[in-house]
């Protein structure tokens, strides 16, 4: 009975392996294949920076994130970087006293303003706390999000130098073009968005993101960067990957698109743009949390 009881025990890591992976399928879609994701690592050698955006409320994207997490910084130990847009800038000092285990777990997350859903992302900044590996806390800070959608872009030339440096530099680019286009479908056009301050408000957080990344660059040379936002803001390597190129023309960026969907066991490629390097689809049979 003890060896059967040892055997169970030995196994379960090992079955719940098995159980995750039929949660989820990784493809390239250059090569309209399925990969995995040691092949999404092992293309990291000539990249800086690899987005992950995900479904907030899917638990299946934020196990695999964890899991690619680890894999990139198994693979380049001590240049690795985790990069959150579950964190805003001016909780950096909070995030890094927690991480150097100078403050208890509940200042962090009271104080560093954690998402409700933090549950989700604490894998990563555990292993991060315990691998010593930085994390960057990216976004912009909530409310000035909330101003400029309130007053517009121009609002943020009223803040004073302390508050100006938690964002990217002034003024931000908010060109059109095939973001502002996809803004406005999600959206639903013109008459729903009512102004411009809404799609200002975005880039607002796209560029604080980008140029909080490009920073982190910047001063660690070599370095890999594991970024992880809502996939609006990365897909196609627009939004915060292109805000990205602008603060560090020479960053090279792989994109991981990561979603639940229908086509789940049978992709429809004419969907799927091949400017995301690798989408991962989650099976919609699933609840999203769990």
């Amino acid at each position: 009975m003890k060896y059967l009881a040892a055997l169970v025990f030995l196994w379960l890591p090992l079955l719940a392996l098995c159980q995750e992976e039929q949660h989820y399928k990784i493809y390239s879609t250059s090569q309209q294949k399925l990969v995995s994701a040691d092949d999404i690592t092992a293309g990291m050698d000539k990249a800086d920076v690899l987005f992950f955006g995900e479904e907030h409320n899917d638990s299946t994207c934020h196990v695999l994130e964890s899991l690619l997490f680890k894999k990139l910084a198994a693979k380049f130990p001590g240049k690795t970087a985790l990069s959150m847009e579950m964190f805003e800038t001016d909780c950096q000092n909070v995030l890094n006293e927690y991480l150097a285990g100078l403050i208890r777990e509940k200042n962090f997350t009271t104080e560093g303003r954690a998402w409700k859903n933090y549950k989700d992302y604490r894998p990563m900044i555990e292993f991060a706390k315990t691998s010593q590996i930085p994390v960057v806390a990216a976004n912009a800070p909530a409310r000035y999000v909330n101003m400029v959608n309130r007053m517009g872009l121009t609002s943020l030339d009223k803040l004073d130098k302390t508050g100006k440096a938690w964002l990217a530099p002034l003024p931000i680019d908010t060109a059109t073009g095939a973001y502002y286009d996809k803004f406005l479908e999600i959206m639903g056009g013109h008459g729903a968005m009512g102004n411009m301050q809404m799609y200002q408000a975005q880039n607002v957080w796209d560029a604080t993101m980008g140029w909080s990344i490009a920073r982190f660059l910047k001063k660690h040379r070599g370095y890999k960067v594991f970024q992880v936002n809502g996939g609006f803001h990365s897909q196609e390597k627009l939004g915060t990957a292109a805000q990205l190129k602008k603060y560090y023309a020479k960053a090279k960026i792989v994109n991981i698109a990561c979603f639940s969907d229908d086509s789940f066991d049978n992709p429809d490629w004419n969907k799927y743009s091949k400017d995301n390097d690798y989408i991962i689809l989650t099976d919609p049979k699933l609840p999203k949390t769990y």
